[in-house]
């Protein structure tokens, strides 16, 4: 048997030490070579390192918490074998800086490996100790002497094969490292650690995401209804959908002052603005706030607004209803939607408050996009969306200004509601949302 000494690489440029921050090996454990050893974090990441060699460990250096030098022991290992060994260093001899070999810019036959030795012969040469290049190799008969590879045993050497596991090679390939690349801390060996080395200093070869298991959902109770609501919707209706951009600087200006003097009332969002708009408007486009019994050829234009509103919960998509929008004032109108949306999400809304609706209107607040084409909650004949808000500027008489501008999407069944007739409506709805005083007179 023999000891191995794993002495702790170079994980990253400049780094004299790294913390112990988990072992995964104890003193007397048997591993398997790449087996993990141990986590270690620098001031810029943590590496898991994994062990060089299949055997025994006989030792480990220190406990968490613990900072350890570069090159120190981390682990010594009882491995099979007669001798012991550690893991390769240059060394330097007593007394004697280390010698370098200068290629000879007037080439001459070399003498063998150790020849000028026998001879009495020393090449030295007062290049300094950071002058040693790749393409020197530790002479065997002198630790401290290094002898230039001739030009055909270096170009060799670069074209070798990397070492690597058929583990490494296959994760290397997963993330489009090339093994080339990467510097085995210890031998030529490229090993797991290795490859977390080359990953924390080379952030763009890690993976997007890691990878999750399949699973399978069994499509049941209120998610199957939605499902089933929607794929009759867009079977049954033929959809188009009608945008328009309108300028709410003055209108989010009202509902900020609003909001400044409520006292005790609830705070306003654009939704319950947007429906007294919308209730002011209808009257004049009967055909918005109807429904449509496509199988009885009947459609009823409705009097009073129902409106839906869509809201996101749990469970899926529910649409409870603000009965007699139109007979509520701002304040009455932001009360109930935040009564049925609490309601809904909690999963108490009652059945009645669940149904009848004659308009729906459908908002995802600060997710609302630049353009949605909802889906019409059949059997009614339309949906509004209105989109989030957002400041740009704008030419206004003349000049450029700073303007709070949304889109507001509506979709709409052509076989009740004609293109003009939307396109009507809209623009309706945007000269009241555009002139907010419009809203609070007769």
């Amino acid at each position: 048997m023999a000891r191995f000494e794993f002495k702790l690489p170079d994980i990253g440029e400049g780094i004299a030490e790294a913390e112990i921050v988990a072992w995964h090996v104890a003193p007397g454990d048997v591993v398997e070579e790449d087996a993990p050893l141990a986590d270690l974090m620098t001031d810029k990441a943590t590496v898991e390192m994994t062990a060089p060699v299949a055997g025994k460990v006989l030792s480990i250096a220190g406990a968490v918490g613990d900072q350890i030098a570069i090159g120190s022991v981390l682990a010594a290992f009882e491995i099979e074998g007669d001798a012991e060994i550690q893991e390769p260093l240059v060394e330097v001899a007593p007394n004697e800086a280390a010698q370098v070999v200068k290629p000879d810019p007037d080439p001459k036959p070399s003498p063998q490996r150790g020849e000028g030795r026998e001879r009495g012969e020393t090449a030295t040469s007062a290049a300094p100790p950071e002058s040693v290049t790749t393409g020197l190799l530790p002479s065997n008969s002198h630790p401290g002497l290094f002898e230039p590879l001739p030009g055909g045993e270096r170009e060799q050497k670069e074209q070798k094969k990397v070492l690597a596991s058929p583990a490494v090679r296959a994760r290397a390939k997963a993330l489009g490292i090339d093994l080339a690349q990467v510097k085995p801390a210890n031998g030529d060996h490229v090993r797991h650690a290795d490859l977390d080395a080359f990953l924390t200093y080379n952030q763009g070869y890690r993976p997007a995401a890691a990878a999750r298991p399949d699973e399978t959902v069994k499509v049941i109770g209120l998610r199957r209804r939605i499902a089933e609501n929607m794929a009759a919707s867009k079977r049954a209706i033929p959809h188009f959908t009608y945008v328009e951009e309108i300028d709410v600087t003055k209108l989010e200006a009202l509902r900020e002052d609003l909001n400044d003097t409520r006292g005790d009332k609830p705070k306003l969002t654009l939704l319950p603005l947007l429906i007294v708009a919308l209730c002011k408007t209808l009257p004049d486009f009967p055909m918005i706030n109807a429904r449509y019994d496509d199988e009885a050829g009947v459609v009823t234009r409705h009097g009073a607004v129902h409106l839906g509103m869509a809201t996101q919960t749990d469970a899926g998509l529910m649409v409870p209803v603000i009965r007699d929008a139109q007979d509520r004032n701002i304040w009455q109108l932001a009360s109930e939607i935040r009564r049925l949306a609490e309601a809904a999400r909690g999963g108490k809304a009652k059945s009645e408050e669940l149904s009848g609706s004659t308009l729906t209107l459908t908002s995802l607040g600060p997710l609302g996009g630049i353009v949605t084409t909802p889906v019409i909650n059949r059997p009614e004949v339309a949906i509004i969306g209105p989109n989030k808000i957002v400041e740009r500027p704008i030419l206004r008489d003349g000049e450029i200004v700073a303007a709070k501008l949304m889109n507001l999407s509506m979709s709409c069944d052509h076989r009740v509601v004609d293109g003009w007739d939307a396109a009507s409506f809209v623009q309706a709805l945007k000269r009241l949302l555009e002139t907010p005083a419009l809203l609070f007179v007769d």
